[in-house]
């Protein structure tokens, strides 16, 4: 299992759209993926449960990742929610 702090620094924070991506990369692993903020913990790959977390730029979640593809699942998350191509 991987837990990581990481910052959103999507301009326009996680919404509708961006949730939409951000559930479309974690989903494309195996393993649990899961997003922590405050104290609320989701599913990353849930739609209802990511909407509810109501997350902006600059905010800090962790994400914790359990499974065979672990290290690669929370690298991608990173890379999106730093804005990265």
């Amino acid at each position: 299992m991987i837990t990581k702090t990481m910052e959103i620094k999507i301009p326009s924070g996680l919404d509708p759209s961006t949730v939409a991506l951000f559930i479309q990369t974690a989903s494309q692993y195996d393993s649990s993926v899961y997003v922590e903020s405050g104290n609320k913990k989701v599913n990353a790959k849930s739609l209802m449960g990511m909407m509810t977390l109501g997350l902006s730029k600059g905010e800090s979640i962790t994400v914790i990742a359990d499974g065979a593809d672990e290290a690669q699942a929370v690298e991608h998350i990173e890379k999106y929610l730093n804005h990265e191509k």
